[in-house]
């Protein structure tokens, strides 16, 4: 790999990491001054994102039908569906709603700590010392950045908490279920089918015709940018860095998604993050490098 391949790795990876940063600003804009449900919201990203990437895979001439041949992969990627795909991004958006962009994002961060956490259980061992840093890097963040530092009150409402750690835990769930169908069938095949149906399970809850909220030029501007950049183009540019710089390198960098929420919703939505809240994200943005760096490779 020469070095004008790397830069290109590096840019793509940090392009997809500050393009979902920007949606979920945008999300929390369109929550809370347009009155847009985030359920909704989920469901179109779920079919449209869904049905793009589906079609893409058919144009390339890929086999769309072979994974609902497998009864065992069949219920694998519904699991996948539901408990991953619609739960991370749900959770996500709601503890948006609930808090704000900056916040939800750094606490779904939380998600590689819980990964080490499933690990080290189900191989029946105690967390290394690596895991145990990062756990305690992890908690003590997310103390300071949704208390303050001041015992017995909370910086957030107690919902914008439980969600952001449900977002955590989605994420975990998210990059762990789909491992085995990866292996077996192309990426884009996997992804596009867990988007299109739990967008159609997720139609059940939040129906993609009852649209809600005040729509203007910025209102669909933002959709936009959300279904589409937010979800196909920074999904490719990621997957695209990840096969020339790999995957470590690729999760580090996306930590730029969290510091892109950060500035846009201080800046553009003046939501107030003093410097406790940025101490605190920083110990939480410093478990990725932790355990990516120097953590037990499963």
């Amino acid at each position: 790999m020469n070095s004008q391949q790397r830069i290109a790795g590096f840019g793509l990876a940090i392009f997809a990491a500050i393009t979902w940063g920007v949606s979920g600003t945008f999300g929390q804009f369109l929550f809370s001054q347009r009155g847009i449900n985030p359920g909704w919201l989920v469901t179109l990203r779920l079919l449209v994102a869904g049905s793009i990437l589906l079609m893409i895979a058919l144009f390339r001439g890929l086999d769309l039908w072979k994974i609902w041949s497998n009864k065992r992969d069949t219920l694998l990627l519904l699991a996948f569906s539901v408990l991953g795909m619609v739960a991370v991004q749900y959770t996500y958006f709601e503890a948006i709603h609930k808090s704000n962009a900056a916040t939800a994002t750094v606490l779904q961060y939380m998600g590689p700590v819980f990964i080490a956490i499933y690990m080290a259980f189900k191989q029946r061992r105690l967390p290394n010392f690596i895991e145990f840093v990062a756990i305690i890097l992890a908690l003590s963040g997310t103390f300071l950045l949704v208390t303050h530092g001041k015992f017995g009150s909370l910086a957030i409402s107690t919902e914008g908490l439980l969600w952001g750690i449900a977002s955590a835990v989605a994420l975990a769930i998210y990059s762990l279920l789909p491992v085995g169908l990866m292996n077996r069938y192309e990426v884009t095949t996997v992804i596009g089918w867990a988007m299109f149906v739990g967008g159609v399970i997720f139609s059940c809850v939040f129906a993609p015709w009852k649209v809600s909220g005040t729509w203007d030029s910025q209102s669909f501007a933002y959709t936009g940018f959300i279904l589409l950049l937010g979800s196909l183009a920074a999904f490719y540019a990621f997957l695209k860095a990840v096969t020339i710089v790999g995957a470590q390198t690729s999760s580090l960098l996306a930590c730029a998604e969290p510091l892109s929420s950060t500035a846009m919703a201080i800046f553009w939505l003046n939501t107030p993050f003093g410097k406790i809240d940025m101490l605190g994200s920083f110990m939480i943005m410093l478990t990725i490098g932790v355990l990516a760096l120097f953590g037990r490779k499963n």
